[in-house]
């Protein structure tokens, strides 16, 4: 609950661009296993899904859907699939221990990118279920 609390402010960014997008498609559904509050069929931008505190704005059908990691689309190693949900959870998890501070450091780390410590944290814990605090090995 706390970390819920922590990240509010995110999540109400969150919130307002799911509820925004409604209209446009979106379709809200509660995820208890993954502490989210996911906006499917986000109707802009190039795909997949971004979490924003305890919101998940994905453009697909379903977060269950398999998706590759970072360091695979990249070309630095073959990979076999994870679950864009896990990937999406270990992100949550991060956002409700950071709090307002995750956007700024995520940012200072790269952005959305293969060298971001967070996201390669997401993907260690989507592929391990383990592992998703981006200081840890």
């Amino acid at each position: 609950m706390l970390g819920m609390l922590w990240t509010s402010p995110v999540t109400a960014l969150g919130l307002i661009a799911g509820v925004f997008a409604i209209p446009f498609g979106a379709r809200p559904r509660l995820r208890r296993d993954d502490l989210a509050l996911v906006f499917q069929h986000w109707p802009w931008g190039p795909g997949g899904a971004i979490t924003l505190g305890n919101v998940v704005l994905h453009t697909g059908e379903d977060l269950d859907s398999p998706c590759y990691t970072y360091a695979h689309d990249a070309g630095h190693r073959t990979e076999p699939p994870i679950k864009l949900a896990d990937h999406e959870r270990a992100h949550v998890y991060q956002y409700m221990v950071l709090g307002p501070l995750f956007l700024p450091l995520y940012l200072l780390c790269g952005g959305i990118s293969v060298r971001n410590r967070f996201e390669r944290a997401a993907d260690r814990y989507a592929q391990t279920g383990r592992g998703w605090w981006p200081w840890s090995k």
